[in-house]
């Protein structure tokens, strides 16, 4: 624990100690003033005892005379031998005896020659100086709760601020942990008790983060290796059933048929196999990264020639020119293009390319064209989407997801996939910017 929570506590009681001895030594000349006082009342019978003669005599009236006598602020009054005033300094005073023996008051007898002439009643100022004693010792009191008060909130204050308030914030911490969210990090002092212990555990938190970055990253990688495989082997196993079939139609006896029928049979089930691999990875495709680097357009031309296994593609008419592409994802679309095709129309494919500019922006662009019967205008836009099928897909496999993931990809190249009818055929285009 630091220092300064030992020494806060002693410096309040300090603080205390000292405003307590100054009320104390305000006390104290309190007494003094007291033993002032009782001096200024003897000098007040002294000079009454020695003007009494005049007096008597008449020859000044009285208030005149006993208002030449210094009284240093003493209230009282003045009685004869007979009980009858002969001054007062204010009103409210005792007027006699009886009444000052009441109200405490001093009373002291005037002498002259020994022989007592009169009596003075001094106000009793005890009362008001009990008054203002209880006054200041309620300020006493008040002064040291309200410091007290002080201490007890500032020292709460204090240790809320360096005990309570960093649990809390641990607390709010472990929680957001618990749900996943590691980007947030601990803000915490560093220096305080708990220095240590917190950095700590904001430590945990980047590791966890380091983890959960490269446990994504390793799941990422085997969803694409294992969608990258899955589409590959659809490709061969296409050429496979291709040639199997039409081994099974060309062959010279019956032997050879059975066989290629049952490669057919087996490219089948490889097929089935692959397609249900290949449907469980479909889900992530979409979040495929693609790394776009500088082309020629020839390159289009291999692409095209590798997807063709049923040599379908009569036709291609590409420029040259240099365009920013991926390659590899390219390439799988242009396979999906075709392989839909192969699908759904059966018919001899061209492929026209052409430029264009499209919103400032200069495009490649290829039409890759059957003479299949395309599929009904209000469903041009579904085809486009997550496992939406035509309905010349009936009796067809699928899963409804090539030209949703061709289109995604285009779309993070840059590009753009779309299709349309004609009327006698129909048409994917792919747009690919250029460098």
């Amino acid at each position: 624990m630091k220092k300064k929570t030992v020494f806060l506590p002693a410096i309040f009681c300090l603080v205390i100690g000292i405003f307590g001895a100054l009320l104390i030594m305000n006390g104290a000349s309190e007494h003094e003033t007291d033993s002032k006082f009782t001096v200024q009342v003897n000098r007040l019978i002294a000079s009454l005892e020695r003007s009494w003669p005049e007096l008597q005599k008449g020859d000044v009236p009285v208030q005149e005379l006993v208002s030449r006598i210094e009284a240093a602020g003493i209230e009282y009054v003045l009685l004869d031998n007979g009980g009858e005033i002969l001054y007062r300094s204010k009103d409210g005073l005792s007027v006699n005896v009886a009444q000052a023996t009441m109200n405490f008051d001093l009373i002291r007898d005037v002498e002259v020659s020994g022989e007592v002439v009169g009596k003075i009643l001094i106000h009793n100022t005890w009362r008001d100086g009990e008054t203002k004693r209880n006054q200041k010792i309620a300020l006493l009191f008040l002064g040291v709760s309200v410091l007290l008060s002080l201490s007890m909130a500032g020292y709460a204050a204090w240790l809320h601020r360096k005990l309570i308030k960093p649990f809390e914030t641990m607390e709010d911490f472990a929680k957001q942990v618990a749900m996943g969210n590691l980007d947030i990090p601990l803000d915490m002092d560093r220096e305080n008790a708990f220095g240590a212990f917190t950095q700590s555990f904001d430590l945990m938190r980047e590791e966890l983060k380091k983890a959960r970055l490269r446990e994504e990253e390793a799941v990422k990688s085997r969803k694409e290796l294992i969608a990258q495989l899955s589409h590959d082997l659809k490709t061969p196993v296409a050429s496979i059933k291709a040639m199997a079939e039409f081994m099974e139609l060309s062959a010279a006896d019956e032997e050879q048929k059975k066989t290629a029928g049952a490669i057919n049979a087996k490219a089948d089930q490889i097929d089935g196999l692959v397609s249900n691999l290949f449907h469980a990875a479909l889900e992530e495709l979409e979040h495929l990264e693609v790394t776009m680097e500088e082309a020629s357009s020839a390159e289009l031309l291999r692409m095209i020639r590798e997807a063709d296994y049923r040599h379908l593609v009569k036709s291609v008419e590409i420029p040259e020119g240099v365009i920013r592409m991926d390659p590899l994802r390219v390439s799988q679309v242009i396979g999906n293009v075709i392989s839909n095709s192969y699908k759904y129309a059966g018919t001899v494919i061209t492929v026209q390319g052409f430029f264009e500019k499209v919103a400032e922006k200069d495009f490649l662009v290829l039409e890759f064209s059957d003479q299949g019967g395309g599929v009904p205008e209000e469903e041009l836009e579904l085809i486009l989407e997550k496992f939406q099928r035509g309905s010349n897909s009936a009796g067809k496999e699928g899963a409804g997801l090539g030209l949703y993931i061709s289109s995604r990809l285009m779309k993070k190249m840059e590009g753009d996939l779309s299709c349309r009818n004609r009327a006698d055929g129909f048409t994917v285009t792919l747009r690919l910017a250029l460098a």
